[in-house]
């Protein structure tokens, strides 16, 4: 059966979200133009790199090229939640990034975890072979948006341990860096033994 790929050459939204509670939560990305939608499945340290590799894809674009791209704002145009019900196309695998000089746009494609090996040469290609895929074309200001988002939906997780930087928990939190003692008891007057300090 031919590969499926979904194309968004002018979508009206592209974003990062997030479905559960901090410490178990799912990361969707999310394509939409007028009624279609289509949302992937990813990893927290996939949306991560492709935030990070977006903004450094428009960077080398304007010292490389001179194109005008706008820095990042501060804020952030779309605050809303993902469009439900959130059901995944696939779960991502393979995650290409592009410019496209002809349209001035950021080319995303996402590509699914596949089985069998694929020749690298599929990704931003219209083979029928390969995994499925979603491509999704951005313009510099929709890059930055997303880039943004991005962070914001990652920073939004539980906050960090200051010793450590392992995320903390309502149950508690085991930092390396207390020899296994909780941060709480530590502070709190007494050891987990039950001895003064």
């Amino acid at each position: 059966m031919p590969r499926a790929i979904h194309v968004f050459r002018t979508p009206d939204r592209f974003v990062a979200g997030t479905v559960g509670e901090p410490g178990d939560r799912s990361f969707y990305l999310q394509a939409v133009h007028d009624s279609r939608v289509i949302s992937v499945l990813l990893e927290k340290q996939q949306v991560q790199v492709l935030a990070d590799r977006m903004g450094m894809l428009l960077d080398e674009v304007q010292r490389r090229f001179g194109t005008d791209i706008p820095p990042q704002s501060s804020e952030l145009n779309d605050t809303n939640p993902l469009i439900t019900p959130v059901d995944a196309e696939f779960r991502v695998g393979t995650m290409g990034l592009g410019w496209d000089a002809d349209a001035k746009a950021v080319v995303v494609e996402l590509l699914a975890v596949t089985e069998t090996e694929f020749d690298e040469s599929v990704v931003l290609d219209d083979s029928e072979e390969g995994p499925d895929a979603v491509r999704v074309f951005l313009t510099p200001i929709q890059a930055r948006q997303f880039a943004l988002r991005s962070e914001m939906v990652i920073a939004a997780g539980r906050p960090p341990c200051p010793l450590c930087g392992e995320p903390l928990s309502p149950q508690g939190h085991m930092c390396v860096r207390t020899n296994g003692y909780k941060r709480g008891d530590l502070l709190g007057g007494t050891t987990e033994l039950g001895e003064d300090l």
